[in-house]
């Protein structure tokens, strides 16, 4: 599923196709251009209802060992961060170790790359606040320095000690690696939408490849990159960072790792924000095919905008949505038999894959579509594919070089270890094949097989799906907007009832999250609570 991807495959919101399968990344405001993260927040007044009551504490007490941890964690809860100069103004870095194994913490350490940013302002002290785009596999550290720890409101940034920490497995934390540069250009084109036996032989030959590529460059830790390992880390991570209650926002599938925190340490969750929230309790299949239909949606809003616009390439004023989906699902068709050129350095040629991928990462944000009917006339009307191209190496964070950051590998690695296969052959997909076209007549049969990476994986899944409660923690706001394209609204309602102390707050709009993206009513109501405890009222709308 995706948290954040458009082709692929995986469990949570992300991108597109297997390992690409993204679940859910980062917030979509937060675009990857030239290997430089922008903030985009769209300028728009909005309006909400009233509300607000039940307080949350952030206590800031030096925390003792909790009585329910293990004698043989407790030099990990005991250790003093080191902070040193990151080389980025303002912040610092650190080392923090954590048990590989916490069923052996014996077995050896993992190291886990933190950084900070001092509170700036005066006023009393919250503590530290731990912020997560999503991904799995999105770097928390760059998303701290060049979108959370300058981007956040001032008056959040004067009160808290904003820290991110790469999970294990991603970006600056022993990170996971499976394929090369040319390897990876190779995986990113193949066929998604096999017409035969021999294209759907290549397709597998592709997953097997980049699931056997992952084994053999990352044997060890390959086991151990699961979203309960992760949590558990957060809580090490509270602890050396001297708080009683670990104070969180996360995004996309940031939202999956915050939830599962909260349901190992309900005790310990101060003031946590879930924006694009995942469904624990749902099958890698269910997930896949939601977010098939969250695209879908998306996709929809996309074309009823594009065709009031006089640069739409898709269809003039009139066109049904229907109508802009046949046209752009025939123009994949064509991409399909004859790629075109892009201009690229490397020699790559647009073909359906790269251009779907393209399409689905401008859904993220609805600040994109104008780009995207850039790119989509050049492609169509020129063949000129440099456009999507570049949309789609955003997505895989593909860097100009031919480098690609461990986003897609560390993706697959968490997906495939958090739940069971959507898939375990070619024969289930395509049973599968009318519930996705269904749920998306443009990206669905893509994105039926893109989940049948997990299905080749070296590692045998540890998780399943279940119910997170959390019982008694402390409120806990669940963000859910309703028409994103990567976490469907419908899963941020179906959290905020699983969690004891959930409350829902929902976005009237479009794109992937709501926190920071233009909504000041969305934006006052999740300061007021990570400022003074106070979560928004049941049922609190905003526009």
């Amino acid at each position: 599923m995706y948290t954040r991807r458009p082709p692929g495959p995986s469990h949570r919101p992300r991108r597109p196709r297997p390992p690409r399968t993204p679940r859910f990344l980062r917030p979509p405001h937060v675009m990857r251009m030239g290997g430089t993260l922008l903030a985009t927040a769209a300028l728009f007044v909005s309006a909400c209802s009233s509300g607000g009551s039940t307080t949350a504490t952030a206590d800031t007490v030096l925390p003792a060992l909790p009585h329910s941890t293990p004698s043989a964690l407790a030099p990990y809860y005991a250790q003093k961060l080191t902070w040193r100069s990151c080389g980025v103004a303002g912040f610092e870095c650190a080392t923090m170790k954590a048990p590989r194994d916490y069923a052996k913490p014996a077995s050896g350490d993992v190291k886990l790359a933190v950084a900070r940013k001092k509170a700036t302002g005066r006023g009393k002290p919250l503590g530290s606040l731990l912020v997560n785009p999503g991904g799995p596999g999105g770097s928390a550290i760059g998303y701290l320095q060049q979108y959370a720890g300058v981007g956040y409101p001032a008056e959040v940034r004067a009160r808290y000690d904003m820290v991110a920490v790469d999970p294990r497995g991603v970006a600056r934390s022993e990170p996971i690696e499976c394929l090369t540069g040319r390897q990876m250009d190779a995986y990113t084109q193949a066929d998604t939408t096999p017409d035969d036996q021999k294209e759907t032989n290549q397709l597998v030959d592709a997953y097997k490849e980049f699931a056997e590529g992952c084994g053999k460059r990352s044997p060890d830790l390959l086991r151990h990159v699961s979203t309960v390992e992760a949590a558990r880390d957060m809580d090490i991570l509270r602890a050396a960072l001297g708080d009683r209650k670990l104070n969180y926002v996360g995004a996309s599938y940031g939202t999956f790792l915050g939830a599962t925190y909260a349901g190992l340490f309900p005790d310990r969750v101060g003031r946590m924000v879930l924006d694009g929230a995942m469904d624990p309790s749902l099958s890698a299949l269910k997930l896949n095919e939601d977010q098939t239909s969250g695209f879908e949606t998306a996709f929809q809003s996309f074309a009823k905008d594009c065709v009031r616009q006089s640069d739409c390439p898709l269809g003039g004023r009139g066109t049904s949505p229907a109508k802009v989906g046949d046209n752009l699902k025939a123009f994949f068709k064509k991409l399909d038999a004859s790629p075109i050129p892009t201009g690229d350095a490397d020699g790559r040629k647009l073909g359906e894959a790269l251009a779907t991928t393209g399409v689905i990462a401008a859904m993220y944000d609805q600040s994109s579509w104008p780009q995207l009917r850039e790119a989509l006339t050049s492609a169509m009307r020129h063949k000129d594919g440099a456009g999507l191209l570049a949309l789609s190496d955003s997505y895989y964070e593909r860097e100009g070089g031919g480098k690609y950051s461990n986003l897609m590998f560390a993706n697959a690695a968490v997906n495939c270890l958090d739940l069971p296969p959507a898939f375990a052959s070619p024969e289930q997909v395509e049973k599968a094949l009318p519930a996705f076209e269904k749920a998306s007549p443009v990206f669905g049969e893509g994105l039926a097989w893109a989940s049948l990476n997990c299905g080749y994986w070296p590692v045998k899944a540890t998780g399943q799906p279940h119910r997170i409660e959390a019982k008694g923690a402390v409120p806990i706001v669940v963000v859910g907007t309703t028409r994103d394209p990567a976490t469907p609204y419908r899963w941020a309602r179906a959290l905020a009832s699983q969690l004891s102390s959930g409350r829902l707050l929902t976005f009237d709009g479009d794109g992937h999250t709501a926190y920071g993206r233009g909504s000041k009513c969305i934006d006052s109501a999740i300061n007021e609570y990570l400022l003074r405890g106070t979560p928004p009222a049941e049922g609190k709308r905003c526009s």
